[in-house]
């Protein structure tokens, strides 16, 4: 965010508790268009057309995927979670064995087992979508709302605003978004002036990913450029080495599950990123899951790509809340002092004052609104 606008931004922000939300402009740290609001009955359409209904708040959650988990815990409501997948897509969110509702694979769900647990509501990812568990499930009575394919951090963020309604959560959900937008907003900053070098996102196997995922949005918003998308692919599909040795990338990233080097054939070795070991390991699960959890992947290929321009721009921030905390400090000692002043007129008649616009109110509509925007910073 510019310098000149971190004023201007602060008080937006603190008249955002008393105003409707607007949708949010263009720019790659804007990823929610309208706050969360958690009103019972809840009713929206889901990835499958489904029109889905949750009567009221719910006490016991499934989620069948890593990625709705990871948002349960992200938002603050993983005491309501009566199943999830257990292994090693969720070993971060260290959760309890007697959740897991999966196979020994710890991903697939098992259909017996979510509907042992009777849940109030079920959440599914995508990548369920058209499953025959969805189905079965809903046969079975249970409410099923299955999120649509992610192909962007605004996807992400809406993910989360739809949990946080769907579950009673709406201050977690609230929070996680405007804390993936401080975090965004930093690299933004960062790369803005920098360079961008061009990357291939190795996922193993030939894999990569190109237009139309969120991953492609990760890469681009951490300041490089990414080699899927460059040679045309879309989605998530194999890449010949040929491809990747002629468009020569600077940069390799991969999951740090591969170990010190990235899983890249012998062609590819000969790349400008291999010989220079310009390596980026990041997280699998952060990487791969559509959950709030992907700003630190982000921030893990910042980090080693800009490293002075990430450092630099994560101080000026610190030292901006630093001086708005002090600001509001202040502006509270000036406001109480006022207030602890006796009026000079407070015992005479002044009939040329406007009725109820004396100095007292005055001064306590002012310690009001400063109230609000020390809270609010």
């Amino acid at each position: 965010m510019r310098k000149s606008l971190i004023v201007f931004v602060a008080v937006l922000t603190a008249l955002a508790a008393f105003t409707p939300a607007v949708a949010a402009g263009g720019g790659m740290a804007d990823v929610a268009q309208e706050e969360p609001t958690c009103e019972f009955p809840f009713e929206g359409e889901d990835a499958t057309g489904e029109t889905v209904t949750v009567e009221e708040e719910p006490d016991s959650v499934v989620a069948l995927q890593p990625s709705d988990a990871q948002v349960m815990y992200e938002i603050g409501a993983e005491e309501k979670l009566s199943g999830m997948p257990v292994g090693e897509y969720t070993d971060y969110l260290e959760a309890d064995e007697e959740l897991d509702i999966t196979e020994d694979d710890g991903v697939t769900p098992v259909t017996e087992e979510v509907i042992d647990r009777d849940p109030d509501v079920v959440l599914a990812a995508a990548a369920l979508e058209g499953d025959d568990l969805i189905d079965q499930l809903r046969d079975a009575g249970l409410t099923v709302y299955v999120f649509p394919t992610e192909q962007s951090l605004d996807g992400v963020a809406e993910n989360v605003r739809l949990t946080g309604e769907i579950v009673g959560e709406c201050d977690g959900a609230e929070d996680s978004i405007d804390e993936m937008n401080e975090r965004l907003e930093i690299i933004e900053e960062a790369v803005a002036d920098e360079g961008h070098p061009l990357a291939y996102y190795e996922m193993g196997d030939g894999f990569t990913a190109g237009e139309g995922t969120f991953q492609d949005e990760i890469i681009t918003t951490a300041g490089v450029e990414n080699l899927g998308a460059e040679a045309g692919i879309e989605g998530w599909a194999e890449i010949s080495e040929e491809v990747v040795v002629e468009e020569d990338p600077e940069w390799i990233v991969y999951g740090e599950s591969w170990g010190d080097e990235p899983p890249v054939g012998e062609a590819a070795m000969g790349t400008t990123a291999y010989q220079n070991e310009q390596f980026v390991a990041v997280d699998d699960q952060f990487m791969s899951q559509p959950g709030p959890l992907v700003v630190e992947a982000i921030e893990e290929i910042v980090e080693a790509v800009h490293p002075e321009a990430y450092a630099e721009a994560a101080d000026e921030t610190e030292d901006e809340a630093a001086d708005e905390t002090d600001d509001a400090d202040a502006d509270d000692a000036d406001a109480d002092d006022a207030t602890d002043e006796p009026a000079a007129d407070d015992t005479a008649e002044d009939d040329d004052s406007i009725p109820g616009f004396g100095v007292p109110a005055v001064v306590a509509a002012l310690v009001a609104v400063l109230a609000v925007l020390a809270r609010r910073r």
